[in-house]
């Protein structure tokens, strides 16, 4: 199974870092971890700083749509890599990494089809 971490960001290479490196590399019942981060047409170099930290997909948008636009770009993007799970996350570390395995352990273990939370 298939996760990739999607990051909606706006000029958030500041705390890009931070977030990125406290992301899972493995998880139960998870065969492949990508992250693809969603670039809502940042002014600070948030593109290159995802890409200096090995973000498997950086998409870029052409100018800032706000994060509904962003969401479903990031969504979109996920679907055409082959993502069997999406998890979204903040781009300011606002969510805790660790979250993650519980977020998903429904799906992973067949109770649920979709986990908001």
């Amino acid at each position: 199974m298939k996760l990739i971490i999607q990051i909606p960001a706006f000029n958030e290479a500041e705390l890009l870092p931070t977030t990125v490196q406290a992301l899972p590399e493995e998880l139960p019942g998870i065969d492949q971890i990508e992250i693809l981060l969603v670039d809502d047409g940042s002014t600070d170099g948030t593109a290159e700083v995802a890409e200096s930290l090995g973000v498997h997909h950086v998409v870029r948008m052409p100018r800032h749509t706000g994060l509904a636009g962003a969401f479903v770009v990031g969504l979109e993007s996920c679907l055409k890599f082959g993502a069997d799970l999406i998890v979204n996350t903040d781009a300011d570390n606002q969510y805790n990494a660790d979250d993650i395995q519980h977020l998903i352990e429904p799906i992973t273990n067949k109770h649920a089809d979709i986990v908001i939370g």
